[in-house]
């Protein structure tokens, strides 16, 4: 525990910590990126983007922590406590680091050779956050999924659930039943409509959505010529995905957050998190929203002026050349069928780093890959098993930059498809549709 202390309440706080020292040593050191608000030390065993070796396995000195509080993962209790607020919101990284990397060299009496950081969620925020205000600390960094404003995401998660409210039958007191929306026919009709549109668009028609740059789906395309009937989608229900997928916008017409991608997975409801089409579960956002309005721009001035907010989040910081100035390699990815964060969101921010931090300089030091199916940091119909961590390892060390990695399926690891640098997809070329020697990585037509 460091900094062990009574603060606000009368409550015990400090960052609590573990770390992994092997034998033998690697000389490499990795921070391991939470999740949720934290709250508790994972085993520190490195296992983000690995490919199923985690970095202890492979030699790691490996830290986890739990970001300076105890509690359940979204308990946001803490945060009545200054310190353990701004440890929360960026300072834990810093001093679990230093004071790991102490433990470190001295427990193996020699320097670390080179300093790794991955996570996902609030892992990811936290690792662009490292890369932001710490670019001394790291010389690799992998980002997945980053929860780098959650005021916002959450925002745009309660407006598509208006609209879909809005697109549901009532009950006697004229509230809606948000489960009743989109029948399960409904939700088979959306899915066999998107693949209609977008499957064969990467040359191979395999119940995937790959080509994510060029998949413009039409809801409207879906929709019943005459009466609402299976197989086809109400005027209403159409008009409820467009507005929910395009994302809120404020009363001048400015967006208030980025659209999400239409992909296979909106409509799953078999994760721990449903699919962005609504089912009227209550989820890690709460219970089932039966909202028919809100006042969009209340609710951004109110994420505005949350000062929490402001130190936690990490989409404004585009600045990154000190750490590209050392060498330092940037890898992020993110699932498009993600419910809770949109990859479009991070794949902004990827582009706006770009130009800021100088397109040629950011090209050489960092990567982003779309993953079409996996849903948050996970799961889904997704080659969802890469290794990342051996490619910004390779880069940092041996100048090799990654050449389209190999990604597995979970459920299935003989099927293999190569993950491509967005906006590139893996197009099909021919041979064994389980290889990823089949595919190539393909720029989409303009």
């Amino acid at each position: 525990m460091i900094n062990r202390r009574t603060g606000a309440q009368g409550k015990e706080f400090g960052i609590g910590f573990e770390l992994a020292l092997p034998e033998p040593w690697n000389g490499r050191f990795l921070l391991q990126g939470g999740g949720g608000l934290n709250g508790s030390v994972g085993r520190a065993i490195g296992d983000v983007a690995t490919g199923g070796v985690p970095a202890l396995s492979r030699g790691f000195a490996v830290v986890s922590h739990d970001s300076g509080h105890k509690g359940a993962v979204f308990d946001a209790s803490f945060s009545v406590d200054q310190r353990a607020a701004l440890d929360f919101a960026e300072a834990s990284v810093r001093t679990v680091t230093l004071v790991a990397k102490d433990i470190v060299q001295k427990h193996y009496g020699r320097e670390i050779a080179h300093s790794y950081m991955a996570g996902c969620s609030t892992g990811g925020r936290e690792s662009m956050l490292a890369s932001q205000r710490y670019p001394e600390l790291f010389d690799g960094i992998v980002v997945g999924a980053p929860a780098m404003r959650t005021g916002f995401s959450n925002l745009g998660a309660a407006y598509a659930k208006v609209q879909f409210n809005q697109a549901a039958p009532r009950d006697a007191e004229g509230k809606p039943l948000p489960e009743q929306a989109f029948s399960p026919a409904d939700r088979q009709t959306i899915l066999k409509g998107m693949l209609a549109q977008c499957d064969a668009l990467d040359g191979l028609e395999d119940g995937m959505i790959m080509n994510v740059a060029q998949c413009h789906f039409q809801p409207a395309k879906l929709q019943c010529s005459g009466a609402k009937q299976d197989g086809c989608l109400s005027g209403v229900q159409v008009g409820a995905l467009e507005r929910a997928f395009a994302g809120p916008k404020d009363a001048s017409g400015r967006p208030l957050y980025v659209p999400v991608p239409f992909d296979t997975g909106v409509v799953d409801l078999s994760g721990p998190i449903s699919g962005y089409i609504v089912s009227g579960k209550a989820d890690i956002l709460g219970p089932a929203n039966r909202d028919l309005t809100m006042d969009v721009d209340a609710a951004a001035w109110t994420i505005r002026a949350d000062a929490m907010q402001r130190l936690t989040d990490t989409n404004v910081w585009t600045n990154l050349n000190t750490f590209l100035g050392k060498g330092g390699k940037i890898l992020f990815y993110h699932g498009v069928s993600d419910p809770w964060f949109s990859a479009n969101d991070t794949w902004d921010y990827w582009q706006r780093a770009r130009e800021v931090s100088g397109g040629e300089a950011w090209d050489k030091a960092s990567r982003f890959y779309m993953v079409p199916g996996m849903a948050h940091c996970g799961g889904g119909n997704a080659f969802d098993r890469f290794d990342l961590l051996s490619e910004v390892v390779a880069w940092v060390e041996e100048g090799k930059a990654p050449a389209n990695p190999v990604a597995r399926r979970s459920s299935a690891p003989e099927q293999e498809r190569p993950l491509c640098q967005h906006p590139a997809y893996p197009r099909y070329m021919g041979g064994d549709t389980k290889k990823a020697s089949s595919y190539v990585c393909t720029q989409p037509a303009a």
